[in-house]
């Protein structure tokens, strides 16, 4: 079995892994760091969760060390691009507990805080910039820093950064940068624009693929429950109170849906935090604190934290509502079963959700193992529970399985209704408007006014 000490790293890089608890090598360091050691550009592919980081930031910090460099100000020798202000703190962290010793200067900027503090860290000089485009963009444009310098590039995520609507501050970005430089672009995913990118910015690449896109951890339990959208708040606290769960993270669709998580768990003395966009970055960096340290059991997260959550020791995902990217199912799970654990990854599948489990099982080539379940009228949630629960559709003969109609879309007409006229084409009855089309309605014109005395 491969060793870290078999990559010919520096020997005080090899007293910081073994400190922070690290013998082997996962197949992304191990395939990728010989690769960056030698100044070779690298594209990555490989879903989260497998160690990619410190794939990037060993080469990086022993070829930083190894070339004595006066720092300019505003001027970093090494940009790390992250997509969410949670991934570009990790980075960072991660920077200072495998570069200690080493006499490098590092720092993180993104949007939600203060520029200040950036600012002057950026002045001072610094061997390696982690940073998410948006704020690094807004910095660059007031003069705050350059990228005339930089030796390595990299650009993490980069599917999860066109997701996030990112790859136009990123194209403003590239052109910055010397022609002369280490490139590394890392992805879970690559679809065709994600492709081209890679094409125009790295040169000759080597490429590691450890694991072929978009599929799942094999040592996560995955299963799906068929439930009433009404009935998810209790089979959320069903799941957490009774499943033997450590850590648990539960994904919404929407920031206002994850703060009513919140309300109705801490209602019935679950403590409990939300993290998503909205929040400011403080609240944001709270909550995953007291996450990380055990103090709340249950972290409520949008896909903005996707992949921007390292946390050991989470056993279970909850997808309380499924995405609508099927891609986006992958990187949730990914938050469990992590440094070699096994996790538990619940999805739950209401009557409106049917297409999006069908994306997601057809992407991880996967037929979810599934259960019903059926709640009961709660005081303080509004249920509007008809008569019969919703089970698992699949479990149906196929003529009778509901057709799902896809959001925004007209529902399907039945072969009756078909050739009956729609509301907007029927006419009035008789004691409306005399047999009358409404459109032949004469319009009433004109204000009456009342005489004032």
């Amino acid at each position: 079995m491969q060793k870290f000490s078999d990559l010919k790293l520096h020997e005080q890089l090899l007293v910081n892994i073994q400190n922070a608890g690290y013998e082997t090598p996962t197949p992304i360091q191990a395939q990728s760091i010989p690769i960056l050691l030698e100044g070779g550009d690298l594209l990555g592919i490989a879903q989260t969760g497998t160690g990619k980081t410190a794939a990037f930031t060993l080469p990086m910090l022993q070829h930083l060390s190894d070339r004595n460099f006066s720092l300019g100000a505003c001027e970093p020798r090494a940009l790390i691009l992250a997509p969410t202000r949670e991934l570009a703190s990790q980075i960072k962290e991660q920077l200072d507990k495998y570069g200690q010793g080493l006499k490098l200067k590092y720092a993180v900027i993104f949007g939600g805080v203060g520029q200040g503090a950036q600012v002057a860290a950026l002045r001072n000089g610094l061997d390696i910039l982690v940073a998410t485009p948006g704020r690094l963009l807004d910095l660059m444009n007031q003069g705050h820093c350059r990228l005339n310098k930089v030796e390595i590039f990299v650009l993490d995520e980069a599917d999860r950064m066109l997701d996030m609507g990112f790859i136009n501050d990123i194209r403003k970005i590239i052109p910055k940068l010397p022609a002369k430089k280490q490139t590394l672009l890392f992805s879970a995913t690559m679809p065709p624009e994600i492709a081209s990118l890679a094409a125009k910015l790295l040169h000759q690449p080597k490429r590691v693929e450890v694991t072929p896109p978009s599929t799942t951890v094999e040592r996560i339990n995955q299963r799906v429950i068929f439930c009433k959208k009404a009935d998810k708040y209790q089979l959320l606290r069903k799941v957490i109170k009774e499943e033997s769960t450590e850590l648990t993270l539960v994904f919404t669709r929407t920031k206002h849906g994850a703060n009513k998580i919140v309300d109705y768990l801490n209602h019935h003395q679950i403590p409990c935090a939300a993290i998503h966009g909205n929040k400011s970055q403080t609240a944001r960096e709270l909550a995953l604190e007291n996450f990380k340290s055990g103090k709340i059991k249950v972290l409520i997260a949008t896909d903005i934290a996707a992949r921007g959550i390292d946390v050991q020791g989470v056993s279970h995902v909850v997808n309380y509502d499924l995405p609508v990217e099927a891609e986006s199912y992958v990187h949730r799970i990914g938050r469990t079963a992590r440094a070699g654990k096994d996790g538990d990854a619940i999805s739950f599948c209401d009557e409106t959700e049917n297409d999006a489990l069908k994306r997601i099982e057809r992407l991880i080539k996967l037929r979810l193992p599934s259960e019903n379940f059926v709640g009961v009228p709660e005081a303080s949630v509004k249920s509007t529970r008809p008569e019969r629960p919703y089970r698992d559709p699949r479990a149906l003969p196929r003529g009778q399985r509901p057709a799902a109609n896809a959001p925004g879309k007209e529902p399907q007409r039945s072969p009756r209704q078909e050739h009956a006229p729609r509301n907007d084409q029927r006419q009035t009855s008789p004691g409306q408007g005399q047999g009358k089309p409404e459109e032949n309605k004469k319009p009433k014109v004109g204000f009456k006014f009342r005489n004032r005395k």
